[in-house]
């Protein structure tokens, strides 16, 4: 279950993203100046590390708050730690 202002957010921000990637495509493409493919892929990074961060938030406030209210307090835990270990690792 997602909530319905955090799937509007995470939505414009995909396709923003999806409007940067195309941009960073044409930009190779067109042979651009490295350091501006580079500006534009550090962009498309920013905007999908922010869709993450919404997607947590989600799951903070919907699934871990029911597993913690229903006596999973280990799942809950467990999750958070797995996705929180991705995230470091990057």
């Amino acid at each position: 279950m997602m909530r319905k202002d955090i799937k509007k957010q995470i939505q414009n921000r995909l396709n923003r993203a999806e409007g940067q990637l195309n941009g960073l495509k044409k930009m190779v493409d067109e042979d651009k100046y490295c350091i501006d493919i580079i500006t534009q892929s550090s962009a498309i990074r920013s905007a999908l590390s922010a869709v993450e961060d919404l997607m947590l938030e989600n799951h903070l406030s919907t699934h871990v708050m029911h597993q913690m209210k229903s006596g999973q307090e280990k799942k809950a835990t467990s999750e958070v730690l797995k996705v929180f270990k991705k995230i470091k690792n990057k």
